[in-house]
């Protein structure tokens, strides 16, 4: 068993499992964090990224000015940005036969991995991971193709140019692989190939093993997954959570008893509680309304914001916010407000029991309903002449590289009044900040992870057991920032087997039985044998038929009868000699009563040597030597064919014949 990891980042994984012959491809992750190092694409012409100087080495041997811009002593590629992708050459991916999704933001590279490298095979996601998947990547693919640019920057990707450019883009890794956004065409084509499933169904793969999603408690649809044969199960556990938000509750009981569990996809802010984090979001955001200043929130359009919402729901009351306006601004926001009401099914109980009053789930019906809440498809149109301030903005994209938050920066960003409250872990706020500054607007970070935490992790380990855990290596040590904190860290007995991207790890695990299947006539003819009270021996002679991964013994076929032929022939045809099968012993050849057998023939000096599989009887008088061994009984005697006979045949005598 082995498994290929094919991503460097432990929240968005790409791994491929090799299981008895058939090839899994675990999550396809798409690594956005590397538009960090590129210019934001501003959706009015903003004079201030225009006006931005070009870098130059400081020797002047190398002149970069079209393609790299430099703000506040950072330096960015002005080109479209681009994604990091997962590891293309470790492995040939067309021979991968299925692609397990577990949650939406895991997905978002399934069209690299579908559309341009041979791949056939099929892709299992929930209908809430689909359909919400699919809206995050439409939304992606607009807000590119919103802002198209004409010149693409490659010459900084030269390895000796990017060796003496400034830091983090000196520092960023395989950037000749890194990729613009695919389109709109390919994003439905790669969707063609997803089939729903729902928790706990399984589904066969060949004939060789199933696999089935399990609810994991972190959003709308989300799965760990459980791949296993007769004899073997490898647990999946991606992206989990067992706070009590909207996603139904995560199903641990199911995770027991596996022999491997690969596990990813942990929380990436282990130090920060969500509780207190939403706490501190709706402090500030009315500390700044009150002071008559705006609230800029950059979010993905799912996910977290359903919980911002509820939690500003019950908040604006108490904090007289009554008459201050929400604005929700993304390509799919009407989308994505409708499929959080009608996946029910998907839901907690809690959520699940209002849908029969019959009430919305989520509060944010209330408030759209009552014109608290506002939600328009970009800042163009209706938004314009609807919009007023003080005002709180959910906008994308989270990185501030592109998406209408692009806009509201360059218009907020001057002033103090005004804040910024970054909710998603994804990306570091400073580096998301860094082409924007100098910046008077103020500065929250309150990232929401509900993901496992490494207490909760530990605990979750306990009391499933698996015999070996597989993690990313980031998890096996404490971050480089909190070196001192080693409970921030994964520590088992035994220690976890650690990947990084690009590495192929050998599973410890050998494979040791496969079921086999036997035909009733061949079964009808066994003689069964007691070797032990209720346990029984039957020899079988048949032929082993295997095909779609199921083995049946069958009957041995009889030799067709030989037509009579009307030419002599010279020799007869001797028929082929069928050699009956010697019989099997079974048994064990006790020691004292064996002795006393040699003794009444005559056999009395014996010397017994002790071995670590058994005994050794040295027959002086006749120089013969016997091994009595657990599995095998051995006698070694030179010319005296009569004597070896004798022996034989008393040893026969303590073993019983099949």
């Amino acid at each position: 068993m082995k498994l290929y990891c094919l991503s460097g980042h432990p929240t968005l994984p790409c791994n491929v499992l090799k299981f008895k012959s058939t090839t899994i491809m675990l999550d396809c992750g798409l690594d956005t964090t590397s538009v960090l190092n590129f210019l934001p694409l501003p959706l009015v012409h903003s004079s201030r990224l225009s006006k931005l100087p070009g870098w130059v080495s400081k020797d002047g041997t190398v002149n970069l000015e079209k393609e790299l811009k430099e703000c506040s002593g950072r330096v960015f590629v002005d080109s479209h940005p681009e994604f990091c992708l997962p590891e293309r050459e470790l492995l040939d991916l067309s021979t991968i036969d299925v692609i397990l999704i577990s949650n939406y933001h895991c997905m978002m590279a399934l069209p690299y991995i579908t559309e341009h490298t041979g791949f056939t095979g099929t892709v299992y996601a929930t209908e809430p991971t689909l359909q919400i998947g699919r809206l995050l990547m439409e939304e992606l693919v607009n807000f590119m193709e919103r802002v198209p640019k004409a010149q693409s920057a490659t010459c900084w990707k030269n390895k000796e140019i990017q060796r003496i450019l400034p830091g983090p883009l000196k520092d960023a890794v395989d950037v000749w692989t890194w990729k613009r956004c695919y389109s709109m065409q390919e994003v439905n084509s790669a969707l063609s190939k997803v089939q729903l499933v729902g928790y706990s169904q399984k589904v066969e793969l060949f004939g060789a093993v199933q696999v089935s999603p399990l609810s994991s408690g972190y959003s709308l649809g989300s799965s760990n997954w459980i791949i296993q044969s007769h004899h073997e199960k490898v647990s999946y556990v991606s992206g989990s959570s067992l706070l009590t938000t909207h996603p139904q509750p995560m199903d641990q009981s199911s995770l027991k008893n596996s022999d491997v569990l690969i596990l990813t996809g942990l929380t990436q802010m282990p130090t920060a509680n969500p509780d207190g984090m939403l706490g501190e979001f709706c402090s500030n955001l009315a500390m700044t309304i009150r002071a008559g200043g705006n609230v800029l929130v950059p979010c993905y359009s799912s996910g977290v914001i359903y919980d911002l919402l509820e939690c500003l729901y019950q908040f604006i009351e108490s904090a007289s916010l009554g008459t201050t306006p929400f604005y929700f601004i993304s390509p799919v926001a009407n989308s994505s407000l409708e499929f959080s009401q009608i996946f029910a099914e998907w839901l907690c109980h809690n959520k699940q029991t209002k849908v029969y009053l019959p009430e919305p789930p989520f509060p944010h019906a209330e408030l759209i309903q009552t014109n608290k809440l506002k939600h328009y498809p970009s800042i163009h149109g209706d938004f314009s002449s609807e919009f007023r301030q003080p005002c709180v903005v959910f906008t994308g994209h989270p990185s501030l590289r592109f998406g209408d938050v692009v806009h509201f920066m360059e218009l907020w960003g001057k002033s103090s009044l005004n804040t910024i409250i970054f909710t998603e872990p994804d990306f570091s706020y400073l580096d998301a900040l860094a082409p924007y500054q100098p910046l008077a607007m103020k500065c929250v970070y309150c990232p929401i992870d509900t993901r496992l935490n490494f207490h909760q992790v530990s605990k979750l380990l306990k009391e499933i057991q698996p015999l070996h855990v597989v993690c990313p290596e980031q998890y096996t040590q404490p971050p480089v920032s909190q070196s001192h904190r080693s409970d921030l860290m994964l520590e088992l007995q035994p220690p976890p087997m650690p990947y990084r991207r690009c590495s192929v790890l050998n599973l410890p695990f050998r494979r040791r039985y496969e079921r086999v299947y036997i035909l009733p006539e061949l079964a009808n003819s066994l003689v069964p044998s007691e070797i032990k009270p209720g346990i029984s021996v039957a020899t079988v002679s048949a032929v082993l038929h295997s095909k779609d991964n199921k083995h049946t013994l069958q009957s041995v076929p009889k030799p067709p009868p030989v037509p009579p032929s009307k030419k002599r022939k010279r020799v007869m045809e001797e028929p082929p000699v069928v050699l009956v099968p010697k019989p099997l012993l079974s048994g064990a050849v006790p020691l004292e009563a064996f002795l006393a057998t040699l003794q009444k023939h005559g056999i009395t000096e014996v010397k017994v040597e002790e071995t670590a599989d058994g005994h050794i009887l040295h027959l002086q008088a006749e120089d013969t030597l016997i091994q009595l061994e657990e599995d095998g009984t051995h006698i070694v005697c030179d010319n005296n064919e009569p004597l070896r006979t004798t022996l034989r045949d008393l040893v026969l005598r303590f073993l019983q014949k099949l």
